[in-house]
């Protein structure tokens, strides 16, 4: 007998590991479908008009090959310990909760937490994040995080306007706030019409504006106590912003006591590496009175439907603030894994940990200051925490490469100044470092005294609710962490099949770089020449998306999808603009696309026109034609989604494109659904001029329960030049941008810059290929979804070969006849172990099902298994067996308290909570029923309730 060697390839990470179906598993889904071949299915989804030509470039690598790679890559960059501060401190991440939280896929693979009964546990560790928040600033209400600080100060300007009652139209930003806030203010100012007041705060005229941001304490060290000031804020009717500094509020009297409306600021020294920029928890607080203007999500306190206390959403059912062309925000992304990192890091400490390491912080900032004066140097301000400038003169160069030969970075101010700040992980040993840098030998010895006039001193209590009191044993913060992500159904436990949101596998190969120090350290405001390997990675992951969409050119900077619209908008304005186009405002959106788009639109300053959308869910072209031409010379730009926002391959696509250029505008393409694209369509060849990518959908990284994002944007060569620009990349000296930047959009230059890493690592062990094989999977997945459903639910739309693209929509709006909603659907696949699809969007009552091509057929199957058990619990309602308000539908999710209660309910108990499709040995159990949402808004509490609240509902 001939001997046959194997052809399996066991390194073959596309097929094997990344795409869920074997062989021949796709055999026989494509069997279900009624087609030969996989790209039988293709041909018949997607138009051949738009097929690119070309197939995407480069070769695998296997996963150790990608860890080898990257370790090479890692070394190029130079970690220093960088005293620059503005924004970006060294920190000291606790093992435990790196490995629990960071680097634990029950935490990191979460979605948003829009389905609260299971989502319990990051939603509690959302609440902690808030009362921290509230605690450390002493305002009423915070939010769940931001993008980051600088895109918090530009939305608290904006809620300030709506807020005010006075009727100016300027707004005052102090000199002294870090470069980049004041960059990205002027960004967002511009299109709505601001006028930017920037300043020394001595000289605010209250009458002249609507709101003043101060920072506090300042980007050059200042700490100044601002009460008088705001209180002359309230007496014009303007609202007072403090952009502030968690770790100084330990110490320093809180924003609250002077007065303030507002305050904004970073998480990121709470345990959260720099990371080259990101990503990192922003926040926002705010006085009670302006709690629902506050942008944002907002984790809130509500019952179940045994009255027991329960988290959720507050006012979720607007996204916040996102109400497409009266948008007065465009959030829709927050960074839930880094507030939860935040919050556990306060956790973890306790208040008198985190006053500990404040004190710390600041009593060797005390000893630099001393040193340094007693050398004769002229140092300022009077008053700072952790922060000092100092003047060098001449000097300046030759000191900052003195410290660069120690291996420090300070911060260059101007020409004749450096800037040094301390953080958690200076000791001794580097502040001998930075002394001998100006010539200066030893230390003076430690002393106890204030860098700051004693009635700055904070004199309230934060921290004060329980969870920060636990026992900080390893053991008991170790399973406090487990008890919640065990409340939580995230991807590693089952498929979430969330239409538009490409819940898809994230390797622990792609995640592991992200948390090595090489790549986690770096400060975003580094000298370039230590960040070798980042631009390494960045350009190559520029290149490769550029091959895949078919543009010239690309801007890492826009740290979420929604950013990245906005920046998309901004850059064909700036374009227009350049060109005398100064008329071109128009923007056509059709009826189907996501919320965040005439949001976007509106924030840049446009005039939104919603083009209809006809009865297939296609954009109605000759409505679309007819729109394009009543804007005539004034049309700036078109925003379509492809394949659409209702899962088609439009036909008319190119057409679309070429109406808009032919009057003068630019097409913007949403890449919410590239993972229907990647090597089958370059939106670039097909008419689009500028697109988004969710690298947190189709490239691979994770949702973090509901954050964090990177929305970087590809433009073709006539748009490079008015990409965003960034005042510490563009003009250093002069904190300035180029005459064609179109501004700054971001915090950081790069944006989230650690977590592109996942992406790149992901094109790299998928290479070009296996990319390919990805999209063409995801579309038979759904496909297979479509056929297996179809004739016990109604699909809403499909191509006209009777073919869906990586999605389906399910109508389940028939069964509101019979009392069934949508909600209950939802809630009973919970009981299935499964997160509902997307629900009512974009077709209000209808289910989106997008699998994406990383989930196995007995996953999929299962899935197929609980919906039409569902049906068949729908049918018996129809039938007039059991009212729907007495089915399991009705009382869904079955909890285990529900289980070995009384049970007086007409099904049984063994219906009820071991539906077909759950597992039985290893089902997911919902800590609570289903959660009443409009208790919760009409009883809005933000903040950790008290203990007692528990043995309440307990009883």
């Amino acid at each position: 007998m001939t001997f046959t060697p194997t052809d399996y390839n066991p390194y073959d990470f596309a097929n094997r590991r990344h795409i869920g179906p074997s062989p021949v598993e796709m055999e026989e889904m494509l069997a279900a479908v009624g087609v030969r071949t996989l790209d039988e299915l293709i041909d018949q989804t997607v138009p051949p008009s738009i097929r690119q030509s070309q197939p995407l470039s480069w070769a695998p690598l296997a996963e150790h090959e990608l860890l080898a790679k990257m370790k090479d890559v890692a070394a190029k960059n130079r970690v220093m310990t960088s005293l620059i501060g503005q924004g970006y401190y060294g920190t000291v991440t606790p093992p435990a909760i790196q490995r629990n939280i960071l680097e634990n896929p029950a935490w990191y693979t979460a979605y948003t937490p829009y389905q609260p009964e299971i989502a319990q546990g990051r939603l509690e560790a959302l609440l902690n994040f808030q009362t921290m928040v509230c605690d450390l600033t002493g305002l009423d209400v915070a939010n769940a995080s931001l993008l980051d600080e600088a895109t918090a100060a530009a939305e608290a300007m904006t809620m300030a306007e709506r807020v005010a009652k006075s009727k100016a139209r300027a707004f005052f930003v102090d000199r002294f706030c870090h470069p980049q806030t004041i960059a990205v203010i002027k960004t967002r100012a511009l299109p709505l019409g601001i006028e930017i007041i920037e300043d020394d705060v001595r000289k605010l005229d209250p009458s002249q504006v609507f709101g003043a941001i101060f920072q506090y304490p300042s980007s050059y060290g200042h700490v100044i106590d601002f009460t008088q000031r705001i209180a002359s804020l309230h007496a014009a009717g303007a609202i007072a912003i403090m952009a502030t500094d968690l770790l100084a509020l330990c110490l320093l009297k809180e924003p609250g006591a002077m007065g303030a409306d507002i305050a904004v600021g970073s998480a990121q020294r709470f345990g959260v590496p720099m990371g080259y920029g990101g990503p990192h928890a922003a926040f926002m607080a705010v006085k009670d009175a302006y709690k629902r203007q506050m942008p944002g999500r907002i984790v809130g306190v509500s019952i179940d439907a045994q009255g027991n206390k329960a988290y959720r959403l507050s006012l979720q059912t607007r996204e916040q603030h996102i109400r497409r062309e009266k948008a007065t925000s465009n959030v829709c992304t927050a960074q839930a894994l880094l507030a939860v990192m935040a919050s556990m890091y306060a956790v973890f400490h306790g208040p008198k940990g985190l006053r500990a390491i404040a004190e710390r912080v600041h009593f060797l900032t005390q000893r630099l200051a001393r040193a340094l004066k007693a050398a004769g140097a002229v140092v300022a301000p009077r008053a700072f925490f952790d922060t000092i400038t100092v003047e060098v003169g001449v000097g300046q160069a030759g000191i900052l490469a003195a410290a660069r030969n120690e291996g420090l970075n300070f911060r260059k101010i101007g020409n004749n100044r450096v800037g040094i700040s301390l953080d958690e992980t200076t000791d001794e040993r580097v502040l001998i470092k930075v002394l001998r840098a100006f010539g200066i030998e030893g230390v003076p010895p430690h002393r106890a005294t204030l860098g700051f006039p004693e009635e700055m001193l904070r004199t309230t209590d934060y921290l004060t609710h329980p969870v920060f009191h636990m026992n900080r044993a390893e053991s008991e913060m170790m399973r406090y962490m487990r008890r919640l992500s065990d409340r939580d159904l995230a991807l590693d436990r089952a498929m979430i099949p969330l239409g538009s949101c490409t819940m898809k596998l994230n390797a622990a190969a792609e995640m592991m770089p992200i948390t090595w120090p090489e790549f986690g350290s770096l400060h975003p405001f580094a000298p370039r020449d230590q960040a070798a390997g980042y631009m390494e990675a960045i350009s190559d992951l520029s290149a490769k998306l550029c091959e895949i969409t078919g543009y010239d050119a690309m801007s890492m900077q826009p740290n979420s999808g929604a950013q990245g619209e906005y920046a998309g908008l901004l850059t064909i304005l700036a374009y227009h603009r350049a060109r005398g186009d100064h008329q071109r405002k128009v923007c056509l959106i059709p009826t189907s696309a996501h919320g965040t788009n005439p949001a976007s639109a509106q924030m840049a300053g446009m005039e939104v026109v919603v083009v209809k959308a006809s009865a297939n869910g296609d954009v109605d072209v000759e409505d679309f034609r007819a729109k394009a031409e009543a804007a005539g010379d004034r049309l700036a730009a078109c925003m379509i989604t492809y394949p659409s926002t209702h899962g088609v391959f439009e036909e008319t696509v190119r057409e679309i494109c070429r109406i808009t250029h032919d009057h003068g505008g630019q097409v913007y393409i949403d890449g919410a659904n590239m993972n229907a694209l990647v090597g089958l369509v370059k939106p670039g060849e097909i008419g689009g001029d500028v697109s988004h990518l969710n690298l947190h959908k189709t490239f691979a990284i994770p949702h973090g329960g509901g954050g964090p994002g990177m929305g970087p944007i590809g433009v073709k060569a006539h748009l490079a030049p008015y990409l965003p620009g960034h005042p510490e990349t563009d003009n250093p000296e002069g904190g300035g941008l180029k005459s064609t930047d179109q501004g700054t959009v971001s915090a950081a230059p790069y944006g989230s810059a650690s977590i592109l890493l996942i992406s790149w690592a992901y094109c790299l062990m998928m290479g070009g290929p296996g990319l390919t094989q990805a999209t063409r999977v995801a579309i038979l997945n759904a496909n297979y979804i479509a056929a297996r459903l179809s004739g016990h639910y109604p699909i809403l739309f499909m191509g006209n070969k009777g073919r869906v693209a990586h999605e389906c929509i399910l109508d389940t709006r028939p069964f509101a006849d019979h009392g069934v909603t949508v909600d209950d659907i939802a809630k009973r696949l919970i009981d299935n172990g499964f997160h509902a699809p997307t629900m009512s969007w974009p077709v209000a009552g209808t289910l989106m099902v997008e699998p994406t091509e990383s989930e196995t057929k007995a996953e999929i199957d299962r899935f197929i298994t609980a919906l039409l058990s569902i049906r068949e619990e729908i049918r018996a309602v129809e039938r007039g067996e059991i009212a729907a308000e007495d089915s399991p539908l009705r009382h869904a999710p079955h909890t285990v308290a529900a289980l070995v209660g009384d049970w007086d309910r007409k099904y049984s108990r063994e219906t009820g909570c071991f539906p077909p499709g759950s597992f039985r040995v290893d089902k997911y159990w919902p800590p609570v029923g289903r959660v009443d949402n409009v208790y919760g808004d009409r009883n809005l509490v933000c903040t950790c309730p008290p203990v007692e609240a528990y043995a309440e509902a307990a009883e």
